[in-house]
């Protein structure tokens, strides 16, 4: 379970990346089984984007059914009311508040939906997703949490490409150069003609 707000605290150091959240959560347990302080440990989101999936249509019979379940929360809400209220309250009351609820949240999602009907006819669920999540954590306890889930803290450095060779350095001729068995001498017999003889 998350909670959403509040200032955000220091991030530490990668441990490291998950493509999926769930990923990053089992690393997690498995930090924090290993007697790592919670606290220490924070899950980072990269490249964050809202996805927004439309579940349905939305009209006066969709929002008198989702008012009729709120409704029915409400009078339930109510009944607990009247019945603590006064126990030796008839069930008739307590069916009759569950209606006035029923009613009242009807009612109340109907003139909403009247209202936003122009700007939004239908339904959807909102969700914040990232590319991929670092689990990072903080510098005392990262030796901890390398052992634990041994990765390194950071990715290697990528391999830089070969340069032109420095003065002195030896250069590996390749495979072309070592036809015969003499090597060098090989590759120079190969630069005489066919006519010349050399004692």
């Amino acid at each position: 379970m998350s909670m959403i707000g509040g200032t955000p605290r220091e991030h530490g150091e990668t441990i490291v990346g998950y493509p999926s959240y769930e990923g990053a959560q089992q690393a997690v347990s498995r930090l924090i089984a290993a007697d790592i302080p919670a606290k220490d440990i924070a899950i980072v989101g990269r490249g964050l984007r809202s996805v927004e999936t439309v579940t349905g249509r939305l009209g006066y019979a969709a929002a008198a059914r989702s008012g009729a379940v709120n409704g029915i929360l409400l009078g339930l809400l109510f009944s607990a009311f009247f019945v603590l209220g006064t126990p030796n309250a008839a069930i008739q009351l307590f069916v009759g508040v569950m209606l006035v609820g029923i009613a009242m949240g009807m009612l109340m999602s109907l003139v909403t939906y009247s209202v936003i009907r122009r700007r939004r006819d239908y339904t959807s669920i909102t969700q914040v997703l990232a590319d991929h999540y670092d689990v990072t954590v903080l510098p005392r306890s990262i030796h901890r949490a390398r052992e634990v889930l041994g990765h390194a803290a950071a990715p290697p450095p990528p391999a830089t490409p070969p340069g032109p060779p420095r003065y002195g350095e030896r250069v590996d001729p390749g495979p072309a150069a070592s036809q015969g068995p003499g090597g060098a001498q090989g590759s120079a017999g190969a630069d005489r003609a066919p006519g010349d003889a050399t004692p």
